[in-house]
């Protein structure tokens, strides 16, 4: 019997240690804690029941500092100790608790914890997590900081930590993972078509592209991943467009080499351009070919060049023109209706400063971009016109191009009614970004629809967009002859000065509920060049992407 009682005895004063602040917060956090729940409520035999007596137990108003070290001590010690489903029933949330807690040694196989908690800030406590990140034959030592919050759980009283995956590491939200493995894909070495390497550090703007790339082309370039502790975007997370992100990098991958269509020159161009501006991109490619020579956004965390959503305001009435011209609705030097108002489907139609042209040609229209001149052809066309004209001539809104890299290609749905007429004039569900519109220059340029690319299909194989059909010879011509006269006396003049040789352009403002000033877009081709511009609320086309894409139209030469 005395051995068993000292072997009890031992048991019994057995600290649970991971430093000496934790173990001096146990001994206080656990005499507060029999204070609370252990003797601190005698039940009353006559006058209250077993629910009453519950009830009464309950404790409210603030946390102690004792609840708070207690609380806090329980759920590190815990998680030191690798005991995931104690740590988590200390927590707001055991279920979410648990599942991340777990995955910190299976999945980030974080082994060797150190919890040391700092100085508590009220009902907070920082702390600082030393551990050893092992994978394979390679490891290394991460240390980071953290903290955690300790509230009274509204049901029984008792302080838990509140639950939040960022509690477990900062850089964490709800439904995120950390996972320590290969990263994703091996990395790229991306060429430029002379052959030099296109980085971020010389060209910014051009992060997404290489991300790209990356995906892309990661395990076909010949590249071998390295090893990396990352956090993996859950669904909240990915909603709000955050992508995974590298915490350590355990050993470096070896990367393939991948070629691409960039012309150094050019690209630089095209970033000097942009960032002069807010919320501004811009493409530029080669015609003949459908060759990407620069692309560049002054907010380079997005690519709105090749993957924004936007409405192409009046850039788009090339594209309607071409069917106007082809089904007789219009003619160049032919008289054309360019009346102040037009209503079509309820809706009353509008130019800008509700100027009107009294006997003017659809040339002149189309130069001074008149809406009133399109809206009115609207009682004459079938719903699905202008939606098998951007398919079938301009290759758009297939969802199939095949660039390299990923790209929104253009949509432009079946409507009726108002919403019909004003995709006409590139409002309603139409959407397009300087790409897209880049590419219908480029089609009118050249005649016929080339697929445009970031990578040759020679790389890897890949088949390129095609269209069903190309614009009559007629029509073509009476497209480049109302883009020539629009960059000559037009709307888009100002910006073309000086831009010489074969031109044409069209200039667009896209209207945004909720925004003060339009988005501006800027179409034109020189030559064998094509170029399409944005800058989001910067007002009309003509004066804010209009200079971006005559800048780049004129460096190539």
């Amino acid at each position: 019997m005395g051995k068993r009682r000292r072997v009890a005895q031992r048991r019994s004063t057995r600290p649970a240690v991971i430093g000496s602040v934790i173990a001096a917060v146990v001994v206080g956090g656990g005499v507060g804690a029999y204070a609370l729940y252990g003797g601190g409520a005698m039940a009353d035999d006559t006058s209250a029941t077993a629910a009453e007596a519950r009830t009464k137990s309950v404790k409210t108003g603030p946390l102690s500092q004792a609840e708070v070290t207690g609380a806090a001590t329980r759920f590190l010690t815990a998680w030191q100790a690798g005991r995931p489903a104690e740590a988590a029933a200390a927590t707001t949330d055991a279920t979410a608790a648990r599942t991340l807690l777990s995955g910190y040694t299976k999945d980030a196989h974080l082994e060797h914890v150190t919890l040391t908690p700092g100085v508590r800030q009220g009902d907070k406590v920082p702390f600082t997590v030393k551990a050893t990140v092992h994978h394979g034959t390679v490891s290394k030592p991460l240390t980071y900081s953290s903290a955690l919050t300790v509230v009274r759980n509204e049901t029984d009283g008792k302080p838990l930590v509140k639950w939040a995956s960022a509690v477990v590491h900062p850089d964490l939200k709800d439904g995120d993972r950390l996972v320590t493995g290969e990263a994703g894909t091996p990395p790229v070495k991306a060429l430029d078509r002379e052959g030099g390497e296109l980085t971020t550090k010389k060209y910014p703007s051009l992060a997404p592209v290489l991300d790209g790339l990356r995906e892309k082309y990661g395990e076909k370039a010949g590249g071998t991943a390295g090893v990396e502790l990352r956090v993996v975007r859950g669904e909240a997370a990915k909603k709000a467009e955050l992508s995974d992100k590298t915490l350590l990098e355990l050993s470096e991958g070896t990367p393939g080499t991948v070629k691409t269509t960039l012309s150094p020159a050019l690209q630089a161009e095209a970033e000097r351009q942009v960032a002069a501006r807010k919320r501004a991109s811009v493409v530029l490619l080669r015609p003949s070919t459908g060759e990407i020579l620069a692309v560049a956004n002054s907010s380079p965390g997005f690519n709105t060049a090749f993957q924004g959503s936007l409405a192409p305001g009046s850039t788009m009435k090339v594209i309607t023109s071409s069917m106007l011209f082809e089904k007789k609705l219009a003619s160049a030097d032919k008289a054309h209706p360019c009346p102040k108002f037009f209503t079509y489907g309820g809706w009353k139609f509008q130019n800008d400063d509700k100027f009107e042209i009294k006997g003017g040609t659809f040339k002149a229209s189309f130069a001074r971009s008149c809406n009133t001149a399109f809206i009115s052809q609207a009682p004459k066309l079938k719903d699905a016109d202008l939606t098998q004209q951007a398919q079938q001539v301009f290759g758009l809104g297939m969802d199939n191009w095949a660039v390299g890299v990923p790209t929104f290609d253009g949509s432009v749905p079946v409507q009726s009614q108002a919403q019909m007429a004003a995709s006409l004039i590139g409002q309603g569900g139409v959407r397009m970004n300087p790409l897209n519109m880049a590419s219908v220059s480029a089609t009118i340029q050249s005649g016929s629809f080339h697929q445009p690319y970031l990578v040759s299909p020679e790389v890897d194989g890949r088949t390129l967009a095609t269209a069903s059909r190309s614009l009559s010879a007629g029509t073509l011509a009476q497209v480049r002859d109302v883009m020539a006269y629009t960059a000559a006396y037009g709307t888009a003049a100002e910006a073309m000065a000086g831009v010489t040789g074969d031109v044409g352009a069209k200039t667009g403002s896209a209207e945004v509920d909720g925004q003060k000033k339009p988005n501006g877009w800027f179409t034109a081709y020189r030559g064998d060049l094509a170029a399409a511009g944005v800058v989001q609320a910067g007002g009309h086309g003509g004066s804010t992407a209009g200079p971006i894409v005559a800048a780049l139209l004129k460096a190539a030469g």
